[in-house]
């Protein structure tokens, strides 16, 4: 049962196509888990199409309003919409879009972050976001940290738990600069998570300060 979900300003901003990329991946993979998302998405986009439909526009003016549409988009000023498929028991832990993300890149390649956790950079065509697998293990913590920005956290397989809540298979958490954690995994299971960022983690631990340009976190 998911308990965390996306707020419905980044499903609106999702459904008008201004995400940019690694935002969209975490959305759309969330979204191929969480049926009650995808309803309340399924409502934004079907009062965006009334609002569009008793515009009353011509002919004309619907086809400018497309290639106008098209131009932006073949401009890069609107980023890539990343296409939400449903998921499946095929798709295991990694759902579509992600899993797709994930074989484009030649397939799962852990790297070591020390005791025990690693992380996999999954690549995508956006430089505003940093997008990344994490693996922490089971009943391990991550090092205490806030944000220079924002992240997004996903959860695949396993759970964990912070200052805030405890977060399971499809929960989402939201983290920005007022928050100071420290995430620990569940026992018994390593928990896998999609993290997207816009600027690095914030260390409370000198230490692992010195070693954030090491580790790319």
């Amino acid at each position: 049962m998911i308990e965390h979900h996306l707020d419905d300003d980044m499903l609106l901003h999702y459904s008008a196509g201004t995400l940019a990329e690694g935002w969209s991946v975490a959305v759309a993979t969330h979204l191929a888990l969480c049926p009650l998302c995808r309803t309340n998405l399924a409502m934004l986009e079907n009062v965006g199409g009334y609002f569009l439909e008793s515009q009353d526009a011509g002919k004309d003016d619907v086809t400018a309003s497309w290639q106008s549409l098209r131009a932006r988009i073949e401009a890069g000023e609107i980023e890539k919409v990343v296409p939400i498929k449903k998921h499946t028991a095929a798709n295991n832990t990694y759902p579509e879009p992600l899993r797709s993300y994930i074989e484009q890149a030649g397939g799962l390649k852990w790297r070591r972050l020390g005791r025990g956790a690693a992380q996999m950079i999954i690549p995508t065509d956006d430089n505003t976001t940093t997008v990344r697998l994490l693996k922490i293990p089971a009943g391990q913590p991550v090092p205490e940290h806030s944000h220079e920005g924002s992240e997004l956290t996903l959860v695949l397989d396993g759970s964990f738990s912070d200052e805030v809540s405890t977060f399971a298979r499809g929960d989402v958490e939201m983290a920005d600069g007022d928050l100071m954690h420290q995430p620990r995994a569940s026992a018994g299971k390593d928990c896998i998570c999609l993290a997207v960022t816009d600027a690095p983690l914030r260390f409370k631990s000198r230490f692992v300060r010195w070693l954030q340009p090491l580790l790319g976190i």
